[in-house]
């Protein structure tokens, strides 16, 4: 049955339970997934929500659309054959830090590089929540858990950095708390025609509580966090007094305007469709502890899409060879007999 009027949030809403943990970040993200879903007119029936493992990946369940709860770290893959197949439906990915940067890092890198009509929502919790606690690809070194008793060793993955080098067209970056914003990242997410991927800073309160505390936290956050508007100078701070400046060797630094002779001209102007990656690689690479954190969209640029270059091939092919059976196509050619 096609949907005719707009649907309302409720409408995107399964009738099972939500089973996360209480006071878990999933629940925001999928209230602003809901929201925004009904904001931007979708139809239950033109929507697919496709996940891997992991508790993210129970989100298909919730959503009153088309869902698929697919294998380990494969989900971009699976989505890539719905896409193709039919390019006119809206499929989106859900993951988290484990099961696409780790298991399913190869499926993840060249589903962004073939920019395929996705829109990947990655929640980013810096530990692995549904196996109990292990440290995850994204953790920070010197991390503490059951699996690395004494510290982590590993250099942790940045997501949008890794997105970056892979090419994306599209990547955003928000955080579970912050309601209005994260709706708006993913309803520009939704409006790119390429993958469009956008890191959520999710918060898992039973293994890795408070990871993102210091910048989310209300009294700290005007001070600690950096919106990215397009166009507009990077400046922070409750009273936008502080910015975003290159030194001589294209390394940002912080300064604040008014001091030094520093002026708002001093500051980055951004601009999110720039064609060198120098300056969102820059940013995604700031430490947490010695700079704001970038939020917002890091990166748009517009560029084919796989599905419209294979359906345009299959076009082609069926315009030189005609409409045949698959009985005459294998037939044609060098062909032999064996006997």
């Amino acid at each position: 049955m096609t949907s005719t009027a707009p649907l309302t949030k409720k409408a995107f809403k399964s009738d099972q339970e939500v089973r996360w943990c209480p006071g878990c970040g999933d629940y925001g993200i999928l209230n602003s997934v809901q929201s925004a879903f009904a904001k931007l007119g979708r139809t239950l029936e033109n929507t697919v929500v496709i996940s891997g493992i992991g508790c993210s990946s129970r989100f298909p369940y919730y959503m009153g659309t088309y869902g698929f709860h697919t294998i380990h770290g494969r989900a971009p893959a699976i989505a890539t054959g719905v896409k193709v197949a039919n390019p006119d439906l809206d499929v989106w990915v859900v993951t988290g830090d484990g099961d696409a940067l780790s298991i399913g890092g190869n499926h993840f890198v060249h589903a962004l590089r073939r920019n395929v009509g996705l829109k990947i929502l990655l929640f980013n919790n810096r530990i692995y929540g549904l196996t109990k606690g292990q440290y995850s690809p994204t953790s920070e070194r010197g991390k503490l858990t059951k699996s690395t008793p004494m510290g982590s060793v590993d250099e942790p993955f940045r997501p949008l950095s890794l997105a970056l080098g892979a090419n994306a067209s599209f990547v955003a970056r928000s955080v579970d708390v912050f309601g209005p914003h994260l709706e708006q990242t993913i309803m520009d997410a939704a409006a790119h025609e390429g993958t469009a991927l956008v890191e959520i800073y999710q918060n898992c309160n039973i293994y890795n509580d408070g990871a993102y505390k210091s910048f989310t936290d209300k009294t700290v956050r005007q001070d600690r966090v950096l919106y990215l508007e397009d166009g507009e100078p990077l400046l922070f701070g409750a009273e936008k007094n502080k910015g975003i400046r290159l030194d001589g060797s294209f390394r940002p630094e912080v300064v604040e305007v008014g001091e030094n002779g520093v002026t708002v001209e001093d500051v980055v102007v951004w601009d999110e469709d720039a064609e060198n990656l120098g300056l969102p690689m820059a940013l995604t690479e700031m430490s947490e502890e010695d700079f704001p954190v970038p939020i917002g969209v890091f990166r748009r640029r517009r560029r084919p899409t796989l599905e419209q270059a294979i359906n345009e091939q299959v076009a082609e092919a069926r315009t030189k060879m005609g409409d045949e059976s698959l009985d005459a196509l294998l037939g044609k050619g060098d062909t032999w007999t064996v006997s």
